[in-house]
């Protein structure tokens, strides 16, 4: 029996780790593998012993990550010389781009000659455009989960990149028909800058909306990791929130919502292919709004970004926007078509995420990885 593949894998969030848990499952329906890194309890499932906490790497926005620079720091050194000293046949960087492109330069710098696969292609579509250059010598491919990435990468003089399909394609179906009543999806995000800056703006939704005629209730899905967080903040609201950290809770949530107040971010596509409808929201901190004001992206939903169209409405801004953003839901509950015309664009959406584009038609990511063995 061949020798296994010896697999060094890093993911830095929640998504990342059912990222890499998928990608060794289908892995190893082709060969053994043994696995080295950083992970969640998705990677620890499969067998992997995590150098360190993945929580260790979880921020969002430059506060955040000012806040914690000298332990990322150390944890992208203590990475890469873990690398060095294993030599594995392949290593998959998955997502936490400042992280990963921290962790290739250093190996690069080193003199580390092995195969470095990122896992999730940065947005330079959206930022910074003159990032793909200087990605092409740190990575020997990158697996893209939105269809028109690899054109955009090769038009930028990024990467070798490839179309490997979103993770959330597999975990989400599109649901036949809308419900008359049902409760209201709260997303306010994952992380603790996230959750600090849009719980409020959530409540708000809650107050503004619980007297609806179609009305049921409010569900707040959330990571086990920040559950109590969340808790703590919604047991002080007068409206009853019902918060769940369960994937079949979840999965019963968005098939029974009316509609999503989702903050922008994976959720949001998951709620597409679901054929959720939503609005929109991010309140950003300083910094990722100079950004944003800076680039000017017409759009930061990925529904709409995937569409080419205001499919959704976005309310961005360095401060919340409770009076539009509640409006808005409002209408999808009250207007005659509104809905209807999200759920086509999704299940367009949902249609072209499946094939691919022409240029970068779906491929299997497990594949892509086998390719990249030397």
């Amino acid at each position: 029996m061949a020798e296994p593949i010896r697999l060094f894998i890093l993911a830095g969030e929640p998504s990342g780790d059912r990222i890499g848990a998928d990608l060794v499952k289908r892995l190893r329906v082709q060969h053994r593998v043994t696995l080295t890194g950083v992970g969640g309890a998705e990677l620890e499932g499969e067998g992997l012993k995590s150098l360190y906490p993945m929580s260790d790497l979880s921020v969002m926005g430059l506060t955040d990550v000012l806040r914690r620079l000298p332990l990322l720091l150390w944890r992208a050194r203590q990475t890469s010389q873990a690398i060095l000293a294993l030599s594995p046949d392949m290593v998959v960087l998955i997502d936490s781009q400042v992280f990963s492109q921290t962790v290739a330069g250093q190996l690069r710098k080193a003199g580390y000659a092995g195969k470095i696969v990122l896992y999730v292609a940065p947005s330079v579509w959206a930022w910074k455009p003159e990032r793909a250059p200087a990605l092409k010598p740190l990575y020997d491919e990158v697996l893209a989960v939105l269809p028109f990435e690899p054109a955009v990468m090769r038009k930028l003089g990024g990467p070798v990149t490839s179309y490997v399909g979103h993770p959330a394609l597999g975990h989400t179906t599109f649901r036949p028909s809308e419900p008359e009543r049902g409760p209201i999806l709260l997303l306010p995000g994952s992380r603790t800058g996230e959750l600090r800056r849009h719980l409020p703006l959530m409540e708000q939704v809650a107050r503004a909306l619980r007297n609806h005629p179609r009305v049921t209730g409010f569900v707040l899905p959330t990571l086990k990791s920040v559950e109590e967080e969340v808790l703590r903040t919604v047991t002080t609201w007068k409206t009853p929130v019902f918060v769940t950290t369960g994937s079949e809770a979840k999965r019963k949530a968005f098939a029974e919502s009316l509609a999503a107040a989702a903050v922008s971010g994976t959720v949001t596509l998951e709620l597409a292919l679901s054929g959720v409808p939503m609005a929109i929201t991010y309140v950003g901190d300083r910094a990722q709004m100079k950004r944003w004001h800076k680039y000017k992206p017409r759009f930061v939903g990925l529904p709409n970004i995937l569409h080419g169209n205001d499919l959704v409405a976005e309310f961005v801004a360095g401060t919340p926007q409770p009076e539009p953003f509640v409006d808005e839901i409002e209408r999808l509950l009250d207007e005659e078509g509104a809905v209807e015309r999200q759920r086509a664009g999704f299940a367009r959406v949902r249609s072209g995420m499946e094939k691919g584009a022409p240029e970068a038609p779906l491929v299997d990511a497990a594949d892509r990885v086998l390719a990249n063995l030397p």
